[in-house]
């Protein structure tokens, strides 16, 4: 599926676009370039899934976890880590087959480890507030 972009006022629309895309899945990875948007559509796809925290980019932190109303949110952000044992000491299994949502920057850098029913997220810039998203089971 692929879900246009125009600007930040078309992210509520395509936050629900993805995750409806997902089905079932409640594993999404994100690939983009740095500066893409992969933590603002995450945003926007939070606040569509109602999570009452402020969202923010987990760069230091490795992961956040988000409330709702039902059950967490976990969002991670890989960009730092050198070797997937950094993901191991983490307890990323914990996370990934907990069956709450996970939204995952940079998975790239653990593809080793991704779980094979996720669902892929790839967004490219197109213009200075447009993107083109991609969003297909992993391949």
């Amino acid at each position: 599926m692929v879900v246009e972009v125009a600007n930040l006022a078309d992210l509520p629309n395509a936050a629900a676009q993805v995750v409806a895309a997902g089905g079932g899945h409640r594993v999404f990875l994100f690939y983009g370039e740095m500066g893409a948007g992969k933590t603002t559509l995450i945003k926007a796809i939070c606040d569509q899934l109602g999570v009452t925290d402020q969202t923010s980019s987990p760069t230091f932190a490795i992961v956040n976890e988000y409330n709702t109303t039902e059950e967490p949110i976990y969002h991670f952000d890989f960009y730092r880590i050198k070797a997937e044992q950094e993901a191991f000491d983490l307890g990323y299994e914990d996370y990934f087959y907990s069956g709450s949502y996970c939204f995952v920057e940079w998975p790239e850098k653990i593809a080793g480890l991704l779980p094979d029913d996720a669902i892929e997220v790839t967004i490219a810039v197109t213009g200075n507030d447009s993107r083109h998203i991609t969003v297909q089971p992993r391949q």
